[in-house]
């Protein structure tokens, strides 16, 4: 017994290393966002619950199901020979039957929510799996990630309303342009590998100074769409401060890195967005606090 504990701890961390489970917070304050707009306030507590269920869940699903398909390109690239999979840490039918967990507790908690989330759980289940072959077949790859994570503001308001309203679709995008931008950044890292194994990406196709350039469009395009977002939604004073706040820790993203100098990616891309994702999601919460108040 004292041999089983430490190894299914050990096994549990590295999963949780696979998954980055931590890496939850890029879209879950837009899905949170999502929620409480749908709510008009805080949602019941099982609703949420369920709602934080098929998050997890469905993400912790993507992720492994990647690990899973890019095995062996992880194996030959330098930056990511070390993890789980190529490192023999996880077999890959453990890490197949983690996903195969993952999807059966997102549909579960789809159906508990109601039954549109219910049908619509298989389609999510394609998006989120099938970006990890998008990167063999286009150089947009980066924008259908945009979208696995984008679907979570849509997907978070049908849950609450059980139906959907073609506004909270602005929201989407919105994250689909973010994601999509700063993944395009990401990805000039591994240029060479792309190169050499034949993967498709924009830094690939376009060179490094273009891919930051249309990196830069997809964040301008997607603050256009976040002040419609607050057009459609009436925001009052909180809530253009969030659009704002956004606007400026984007700036701030884009002057940690250059061209030239990727050295400070990983602090413009898990911490910086991870940021983002909470101001705005504070700020739309304390404008519809506000507005309760004031009404």
């Amino acid at each position: 017994m004292g041999s089983i504990v430490p190894g299914l701890w050990d096994k549990t961390r590295i999963t949780l290393e696979m998954i980055k489970w931590e890496h939850s917070i890029f879209a879950l304050p837009f899905a949170l966002t999502a929620t409480i707009l749908a709510a008009g306030g805080v949602p019941t507590l099982r609703t949420l619950s369920w709602i934080l269920v098929a998050m997890v869940s469905a993400r912790s699903c993507a992720m492994a199901f990647n690990r899973w398909a890019d095995a062996d390109l992880d194996a030959a690239n330098p930056r990511t020979r070390l993890r789980a999979i190529p490192a023999g840490q996880l077999s890959r039918a453990f890490v197949l039957g983690f996903t195969a967990l993952c999807a059966g507790v997102f549909v579960l908690a789809s159906a508990a929510l109601n039954r549109l989330t219910l049908m619509l759980s298989p389609l999510v289940l394609i998006v989120l799996l099938s970006y990890s072959y998008m990167k063999r077949l286009t150089r947009w790859s980066h924008l259908v990630l945009g979208l696995a994570l984008g679907l979570a503001p849509s997907a978070a308001w049908i849950a609450v309303r059980g139906s959907l309203d073609p506004r909270i679709l602005v929201l989407t995008a919105t994250v689909m342009l973010w994601v999509g931008g700063f993944d395009v950044l990401y990805a000039c890292q591994d240029y060479e590998h792309d190169r050499g194994a034949g993967l498709h990406s924009l830094p690939q196709a376009i060179g490094i100074p273009n891919a930051f350039r249309s990196a830069r469009v997809m964040h301008l395009l997607m603050l256009a769409l976040l002040v419609w977002f607050g057009l459609l939604f009436q925001f009052h004073v909180a809530g253009w401060a969030g659009v704002v706040a956004v606007g400026l820790l984007l700036g701030y993203e884009h002057s940690l890195v250059s061209p030239r100098d990727l050295r400070r990616l990983n602090a413009a891309f898990f911490t910086m967005n991870g940021v983002i994702a909470i101001v705005f999601f504070a700020f739309v919460a304390a404008d519809l606090w506000l507005r309760s108040r004031v009404g």
